[in-house]
């Protein structure tokens, strides 16, 4: 089954059963993206051709099973492919039973997500897990199953049409790089089964993991030192980045790329419209490098996001690879890969400079670093955030602080010393996460409200919560929400006493929606209706302007006052400039700079009030102000 002959003649077997109508779709979609699947699998495998065949099958079996409302979502998305990069794209992220209590419940406070314009919706894991500590979830057993404590397979479905018809795109989790020890691959492998061995990276002795350790570096080395465990029952070492209960697979075995494949659109036939690539920087293995963003991981991406447009093309995926400015881009497909791999990939580089310029009043690092950033692909999105459930791991490149006079490993330590309240003058409430004394490495949890001060200095929280949305918001791509944060919600002063989160201070940042602050959304005299109509306020004037929509690049203005960061984007409706004051004093702008940008009459959009200069022809725009300006409306 290796020619495109006898590949169609496979899937038109899958295919007998449906309209003639149908099968030519499905036959015109194999046209166009077969050269795309093939090149992807002979950048990894030795006979991309014989997996080419098996995946077209997986596909074509996928689509003949896919539900009429889905098909109709797939030509809807066909129809408009740039849905993602639309300005009304606003996202939120929850664990689930933590914003409501299941499933179920969480069709039922739907307004609250209405409310603030959410039209993307991201919940935290899902999938079952193991049993015990399972790493927020990231740890599955079962890709098929849903956790018993939420509901059913059903219930996901039902969610997933309730959200399609409120206008929200439900987004889920896929872990890719490893599987729990007792999920049923490796339990098979532990019983003496060769092929589900083979599903993994095992070694008999120390010698070969020994030599990966050499430039492997720990991601969780307080209480998950090494890469490598040692299994009794399978006599070897497998190869376990992140816990000892969570097995890397060995994608260099076919066989589990097509176990994926098969995953994937079972998921997308619930209804699921993004898939999160969890550690998709980890998938490939590759001796004396750090075994991260190794070009075969964009091929298998390639590959998986081919069977996917086969299948179910509504489908799309987001690459969860926090990774070096560098290497951020490549994940929305750059070269051979452009507009083949990911639809879109977080912007980390954004979120820490965003921090680093609250807590240092001073924009020159941030406006150099995202200044040098390539751009990004037409096609691809970027997801801005100032926070997500995972801590903060302050990614500052070394080049980039060497280049505007700093030190890359003090201002790490300062970032870090300042958002754990450590430093003189900080009105940060963060907590120490993952402190590597031979590294230096100090990372950060903390709510977008313990982060910014407010408890310890309401006024000034209040505008920095602000002041970082509308700078993400303003970027470009999807914003997101983290739960709680649209409430001012602070850490959560009990997260050690459930089971299992002890040790993890990550979940000080992951609160049960406070059903009290929830019920002050609307009330502009509380702080949880301040920050919840700011938030909402800026979803709905980021939905009226299409210089947002994400194909349009920011570009930083690298001349300005350094306490204020400008950003330009060209649009064919016009220009935007984002101003933003990161100090907490005024600062100024020179207004003939928005006259040479195209804006004869410029118009601060969020506070909706003309932007005036006095006589010396300055802008003055007050402390942590936010102003996204645009051609004043007729």
């Amino acid at each position: 089954m290796g020619t495109p002959e006898d590949v169609h003649a496979a899937a038109a077997a899958e295919l007998a059963g449906l309209s003639e109508e149908r099968r030519e779709a499905f036959a015109l979609r194999l046209d166009r993206w077969w050269d795309d699947l093939l090149a992807g699998l002979a950048a990894v495998y030795p006979h991309p051709e014989a997996v080419a065949g098996r995946l077209v099958q997986i596909a074509a079996r996928a689509y003949a099973a896919r539900p009429a409302d889905l098909h109709r979502l797939d030509q809807r998305r066909l129809l408009q492919p740039d849905w993602l990069q639309q300005p009304r794209m606003f996202g939120y992220a929850c664990y689930t039973e933590r914003f409501a209590d299941d499933l179920a419940g969480l069709a039922r406070r739907l307004d609250h997500l209405e409310d603030l314009g959410v039209t993307y919706l991201h919940l935290m894991p899902l999938l079952m897990p193991r049993e015990g500590d399972n790493d927020g979830g990231y740890a599955v057993q079962d890709y098929r199953a849903v956790r018993p404590d939420l509901g059913t397979m059903d219930d996901l479905r039902d969610l997933a049409t309730t959200l399609r018809g409120r206008g929200i795109s439900l987004v889920m989790d896929l872990v890719l790089n490893h599987v729990a020890r007792e999920h049923a691959w490796a339990e098979k492998a532990r019983a003496g089964d060769a092929t589900y061995r083979d599903y993994f990276h095992v070694h008999a002795d120390r010698t070969l993991p020994d030599a990966f350790e050499e430039t492997l570096p720990e991601v969780f080395p307080d209480f998950a030192p090494g890469n490598f465990t040692w299994d009794e029952q399978l006599q070897g070492w497998v190869w376990t980045t992140f816990n000892e209960w969570q097995w890397d697979l060995n994608w260099g075995n076919p066989a589990v790329l097509l176990e994926f494949a098969d995953i994937i659109l079972a998921l997308a036939n619930t209804g699921v419209e993004v898939l999160r690539l969890d550690a998709i920087a980890f998938l490939w293995k590759r001796l004396g490098t750090a075994c991260q963003n190794q070009p075969e991981v964009h091929a298998i991406t390639q590959v998986l996001r081919t069977v996917a447009r086969l299948g179910a093309p509504a489908l799309v995926f987001k690459a969860e690879a926090i990774v070096g400015p560098r290497d951020l881009v490549q994940y929305l497909g750059l070269g051979s890969h452009a507009g083949r791999v990911s639809d879109l990939a977080y912007h980390n580089s954004l979120m820490v400079q965003v921090w680093s310029m609250l807590a240092t009043g001073d924009t020159v690092l941030a406006r150099h670093a995202l200044a040098a950033l390539p751009p990004a692909p037409t096609t691809g999105t970027w997801i801005a955030y100032i926070r997500c459930h995972d801590d903060i791991g302050w990614a500052i490149d070394d080049g980039d602080a060497a280049a505007v006079g700093l030190n890359g490993h003090d201002h790490r330590r300062f970032l870090a010393d300042w958002y754990a309240g450590d430093f003189p003058g900080s009105w940060s409430e963060g907590l120490v996460f993952q402190h590597n004394p031979e590294t230096g490495d100090k990372r950060i949890s903390g709510t977008s409200a313990a982060l910014a001060g407010l408890a310890r200095d309401p006024e000034g929280g209040l505008s920095r919560i602000f002041l970082a949305h509308a700078i993400v918001a303003g970027w470009g791509g999807i914003p997101v929400v983290w739960s709680g944060d649209e409430l001012g919600q602070p850490n959560d002063p009990h997260w050690a006493e459930e089971p299992g989160h002890a040790d993890d201070n990550r979940w000080a940042h992951r609160p049960r929606l406070d059903a009290d602050r929830a019920a002050q959304r609307h009330d502009l005299r509380t702080e949880p209706g301040k920050i919840f109509g700011g938030l909402a306020h800026l979803a709905r004037v980021r939905a009226s302007l299409p210089q947002l929509h994400a194909s349009a690049e920011s570009r930083v203005v690298v001349d300005t006052d350094p306490g204020v960061l400008a950003t330009v984007r060209t649009h064919a409706s016009g220009p935007m400039v984002g101003l933003y004051n990161v100090t907490r004093e005024s600062r100024p702008f020179p207004i003939g700079w928005l006259h040479d940008a195209g804006l004869g009459s410029p118009y601060d959009a969020l506070g909706g009030h003309p932007v005036t200069a006095g006589a010396d022809g300055l802008v003055w725009l007050p402390p942590y102000a936010a102003w996204w300006v645009v051609e004043a409306p007729a």
